[in-house]
């Protein structure tokens, strides 16, 4: 099955109104690729509005959510606050989020699925410790949670983002036979789970994805974009990454 690429940028807590430069110049960069893959960054919510306003064809999105669609939940913003803001996508279960914030795969399940109800499309991490890979659990725990992470609801718009915990801002990444073997395994998963929405869902590599890498990341199969970190803060690295993507090459 042919699925469309998403390369999609997360901010996490890094961002100003000043840098919302990058966000336009990577927009011009991008201008032409629009009917071949999707562009998207998550920037603080702080920059939310701002950013959608000139974002021109990148997709704008949130990197977390509450569960709850309203409430007496002070610092939290809901799913639909995000939407409601000009958000497409918002990220859930990030490393980060479940190892400072105690996000459990049911907390993960919950935001995923007030995300895809306000119409935003989840974007579920997933991934292993290395001491989990060291002992040879890498699949069985990523297996786990994204059965448990991911929502019943999840439909082919779901997308599923694979970030070894170990690669993330490390500079490592796992070889091109270890992604392939994950993304075989996830895939398979969500076949098993959700048929043909499963064999739909776009599912993403990332963990110290950079220009020099990313080709080669991309060339392994099932992998159908990445969701990139601090690369994507500067929009000449991000751009470089998108434009070595083979469905940027052939545009």
């Amino acid at each position: 099955m042919s699925r469309r690429p998403l390369i999609a940028g997360n901010w996490k807590m890094f961002g100003r109104q000043a840098d919302l430069g990058e966000l336009e110049a990577l927009s011009t960069a991008v201008a032409d690729l629009g009917d071949v893959l999707d562009v998207a960054i998550c920037p603080p919510a702080t920059l939310l509005a701002a950013a959608c306003r000139v974002a021109g064809p990148v997709r704008i999105g949130g990197q977390d959510c509450h569960p709850g669609a309203d409430g007496p939940h002070t610092g939290d913003l809901s799913a639909a606050m995000l939407a409601d803001a000009g958000a497409r996508y918002c990220i859930v279960g990030h490393s980060e989020r479940r190892r400072d914030h105690g996000d459990t795969d049911a907390t993960v399940r919950a935001k995923a699925a007030a995300a895809a109800a306000a119409g935003l499309a989840p974007i579920i991490c997933v991934g292993e410790t290395l001491e989990e890979r060291k002992d040879g659990r890498a699949i069985a725990v990523v297996e786990s949670q994204l059965a448990q992470s991911i929502a019943e609801m999840a439909d082919a718009a779901t997308v599923i983002a694979y970030e070894p915990v170990w690669a993330i801002g490390t500079g490592l990444t796992p070889t091109p036979a270890e992604i392939g073997a994950m993304h075989a395994a996830v895939r398979a998963r969500l076949v098993g789970l959700f048929g043909a929405a499963g064999a739909g869902m776009r599912v993403l590599y990332g963990g110290s994805v950079k220009p020099a890498n990313a080709a080669e990341i991309f060339a392994v199969a099932d992998v159908d974009g990445a969701l990139v970190g601090a690369a994507s803060l500067k929009a000449a690295d991000f751009a470089a990454i998108i434009a070595a993507h083979p469905a940027a090459a052939v545009r």
